[in-house]
């Protein structure tokens, strides 16, 4: 499902016009960002958790030339869903 196919949806699920909730996905995405830079963790109910996690600074080999160098240390985003949203796609995957 990509982002037209989930704005067409909740347009027509929650009768609000596409450009309004246009709006309203973008304002959560930087809301999010926001939050996560700010290394808060976000949790929504029915859905799950977001937080940001500090990736440690690792070492890589460049195939090509068997060069080793340093990748720094960096925060990634993180999703954890909750029970119930695990539940129900083990539900849907058992029934597929």
């Amino acid at each position: 499902m990509k982002d037209v196919d989930v704005t067409e949806a909740l347009s027509t699920r929650l009768e609000w016009e596409k450009k309004d909730v246009e709006k309203a996905l973008d304002a959560l995405g930087a809301i999010i960002g926001e939050k996560l830079a700010g290394n808060d963790i976000i949790s929504m109910h029915g859905l799950g958790q977001f937080e940001a996690r500090k990736k440690a600074e690792r070492e890589s080999v460049n195939p090509a030339n068997g060069k080793r160098y340093l990748i720094p240390p960096k925060l990634i985003p993180v999703f954890k869903p909750v029970a119930s949203f695990k539940t129900y796609l083990k539900i849907l995957d058992n029934n597929g």
